[in-house]
């Protein structure tokens, strides 16, 4: 289920939109209707497991863009679409959002009020296996009350492996990725 940039109810047109999104094996993880004077903004993010490229929002768009076109699910108003990947930004709210993130450090705060940072181990469809400052904790996803993949700035180059960052690596709190 996709989450709303806004408050209008966009469920037909994200029925609509999920088939097509679909077609190139990405999934629909937000859409919304944002009004700018007289025209309207339709934003749709998009991705999938291994990441999506410009190339690959290029393709989706123009599939949006002409079923957009030979529909009338718009209305007769004006609009600009704009496709996106959801940035780092986002929240991890679905279990694909835990997997697509497999090694990286995350921010969790419990429903219990705990907080804690670790690297994501495993990510299953109900838990994730995050290492916490050496020990393994599985965290089960209806438990987590806030996720966040945590940017990293002196991540070891190399491969993406899990080695936790070198004691005295600094992290960003407030690093945002705009798309």
């Amino acid at each position: 289920m996709s989450r709303k940039t806004d408050h209008t109810d966009t469920s037909g047109l994200e029925n609509f939109l999920q088939p097509i999104v679909a077609q190139f094996g990405c999934d629909l993880e937000e859409t919304g209707i944002i009004p700018v004077g007289k025209q309207r903004i339709l934003r749709v993010l998009v991705d999938r497991d291994g990441g999506i490229n410009l190339d690959d929002i290029a393709e989706v768009t123009r599939a949006l863009s002409k079923a957009l076109d030979d529909s009338n699910i718009m209305g007769e108003g004006r609009y600009t679409l704009e496709v996106s990947s959801p940035g780092v930004d986002r929240p991890l709210t679905l279990p694909r959002h835990w997997r697509r993130n497999l090694t990286r450090l995350v921010a969790v705060t419990l429903t219990n009020g705990q907080k804690l940072t670790g690297r994501i181990k495993t990510a299953s469809d109900e838990a994730a296996e995050l290492d916490v400052k050496g020990t393994l904790r599985t965290v089960a996803y209806g438990d987590v009350d806030k996720a966040k993949v945590q940017i990293e700035f002196n991540r070891p180059t190399g491969t993406d492996d899990t080695q936790a960052p070198a004691e005295g690596d600094e992290l960003a709190d407030d690093a945002v990725e705009e798309n």
